[in-house]
């Protein structure tokens, strides 16, 4: 199938779970590449579960809200386990793609699409080995449950889009051969660096001068290995190195962290979720370092957007973002001590010096070329007389892993 011509706008429909009001980086993800695919001349639409049903026009395109059972233990999220109403939007709407952003419970999507002659796209934003790993599952039955499920993803759909190589790795152990990549973006201008007297009026809320401050901004989940931020402030402050942590971001685990925080005399602030665009940006820009330990990261926006703030990164050397960060942070081991250690390796380094190479590694992942190539692996092409992306429009071709 060839991408249809310049000038025929086209319904693309997006199927997504583990999406709240106040969840993270898939949530983000999906506004950009809505917005983006809509400034390209399509319509999108954006299909998700939640307490009852609602239709609204935004930026991104018509936002559908079904109604999802809570997935226990989940701090919230909801899913789309109603198959025939699904099936019956799916039918209303009769699109022209179809994106899906969970092999799980909605990967039946992927037979319905082709029933219908529909261009179908499985966004893969984890790893599914890596996930039942942090579950307790062994290894080698991890790689062999994650191997059986993401056969059986490849054979329902027409592509499985990673957003990284580390990503894609499980693919292509098992020779997935409608396997494609594309980056994922940060929003550059939103996420930018402070000014100099902003940022010290910023940090001066949180930290003293001689102190050191870290960032989490994070879901407190259990994949997303919060606790280690924790210990990483535990192990600085046990060298006598003074420091403080904010946490923005909140989950199921909130409460416990709280309590360890408190039980061990750790200065930690939580702010729970900050829905204000703004003010991330401005707790992001004025940290001295941001950390991201999440094992089994595949993208990690919050990681990509501490760096367009100007601010170096710690992460997991277990993700993907060591390939992600370049020279603009440490990837250290999965260790309170190894996450200090790589703080104080990053404290090292010149300030300017520092914030220079963050935002440089952060301008390497803006929307515009993202947009582009989701839409290539659609193939879809850009509508004339369409409006521009952040001053232009960059469609990169469709790249084969």
């Amino acid at each position: 199938m060839s991408a249809e011509p310049s000038g025929a706008p086209l319904t693309v429909v997006r199927l997504a779970n583990f999406v709240t009001p106040v969840s993270g980086g898939l949530r983000t993800a999906l506004r950009h590449l809505g917005a983006g695919y809509r400034a390209a001349g399509h319509r999108p639409v954006l299909i998700v579960p939640g307490e009852r049903r609602s239709e609204e026009e935004t930026d991104q395109g018509l936002v559908i809200t079904l109604p999802g059972p809570v997935l226990p233990a989940s701090g919230g999220y909801r899913l789309l386990v109603d198959r025939a109403a699904v099936a019956a939007e799916l039918t209303r709407l009769s699109p022209d793609r179809l994106e899906v952003s969970d092999r799980t419970t909605l990967r039946w999507t992927g037979a319905w699409a082709r029933r219908h002659g529909v261009r179908s796209v499985m966004v893969s934003h984890e790893s599914a080995a890596g996930v039942l790993r942090t579950w307790g599952v062994p290894g080698p039955l991890a790689d062999a449950a994650a191997d059986r499920l993401n056969a059986a993803t490849a054979r329902e759909y027409d592509a499985v889009l990673c957003t990284t190589d580390w990503a894609a790795a499980e693919f292509r152990r098992i020779g997935t051969p409608n396997l494609v990549r594309a980056p994922l973006g940060v929003d550059l201008t939103a996420m930018r660096p402070l000014e100099p007297r902003v940022r010290a009026e910023e940090r001066a809320r949180y930290a003293a001068p001689d102190e050191t401050l870290l960032v989490l901004c994070s879901r407190l989940s259990a994949e997303k290995r919060p606790e280690r931020a924790l210990e990483a402030l535990a192990a600085l402050r046990a060298r006598r190195g003074p420091a403080v942590l904010v946490v923005a971001g909140t989950g199921p685990l909130r409460a416990r962290l709280e309590q360890r925080a408190l039980r061990l005399g750790l200065r930690v602030r939580f702010l729970g979720h900050l829905g204000e665009r703004a003010a991330l940006a401005r707790l992001l820009g004025c940290a001295d370092v941001a950390l991201a330990p999440g094992p089994v990261e595949t993208f990690g926006l919050a990681a990509m957007e501490a760096l367009a703030c100007g601010t170096p990164v710690v992460v997991s050397r277990s993700s993907a973002l060591p390939g992600l960060i370049g020279l603009a942070g440490v990837a250290a081991a999965d260790t309170g001590a190894g996450f200090a250690s790589a703080v104080r390796e990053l404290l090292a380094r010149p300030e300017s010096a520092r914030r220079a190479a963050a935002r440089a590694q952060a301008e390497r992942y803006g929307w515009p070329a993202a947009v582009g190539a989701f839409l290539a692996a659609h193939r879809v092409a850009r509508v004339a007389n369409c409006e521009t992306l952040d001053g232009g429009w960059d469609e990169p071709a469709r790249q084969r892993v």
